[in-house]
C-alpha cells in the first residue's frame, strides 16, 4: 500500500527547522507498523536533513561549516538572479539532501536515539517550502 500526503512549512530564513513531529504525525495517522517513509522537499534552495536533535550548537557548526564551504556574495558566482546568498543557497541544496527515506517500525520513525528530521532553509528570507510524504507498507 502507498499514500501520499504533502505539507507546507513556513521558514523563519536561514536555519533549521525541526520537522521531525510532523512525519511521525502522518506515520501514526497512516496507520503503518512497518515500512518506508520517503520525504521529498520540492525546492532547491533549502534541504532536508538527519542531524543531531538533543545539542542545537551541532546545528549552529553546521551553518559555520557551510557558510565556509558556501559564503554568501562571492564574486565568483555568476548566478545571482535572486540575491546574494542566491547561488549559495543552491550550492548548500546540493551539498546536504531534498530526500530521505527512513524505516518504520511498530508505527514509529526508526530514528537513532539523537536524530532529527529538520528543514533547512538556506535563504535570508523566510518562504513556505513544501515537502511530499510517500508511505510505502
Amino acid at each position: 500500500m502507498i499514500e501520499q500526503t504533502n505539507l507546507e512549512f513556513r521558514t523563519r530564513g536561514r536555519g533549521t527547522t525541526d520537522i521531525t513531529a510532523d512525519v511521525q504525525r502522518v506515520i501514526t495517522e497512516s496507520g503503518i507498523k512497518k515500512g518506508i517513509c520517503t520525504v521529498f522537499l520540492q525546492h532547491t534552495s533549502a534541504s532536508l536533513i538527519l542531524c543531531e536533535n538533543a545539542d542545537r550548537d551541532v546545528r549552529i557548526d553546521l551553518e559555520m561549516l557551510l557558510s565556509r564551504l558556501a559564503p554568501d556574495n562571492d564574486p565568483a558566482y555568476i548566478h545571482d538572479t535572486e540575491g546574494p546568498d542566491d547561488m549559495a543557497a543552491h550550492a548548500r541544496s546540493i551539498l546536504t539532501s531534498n530526500s530521505l527515506s527512513i524505516p518504520v517500525t511498530d508505527g514509529q520513525l526508526a530514528l537513532g536515539t539523537w536524530q532529527g528530521v529538520y528543514l533547512y532553509e538556506h535563504r535570508h528570507a523566510g518562504h513556505v517550502r513544501s515537502v511530499v510524504l510517500t508511505v510505502y507498507w
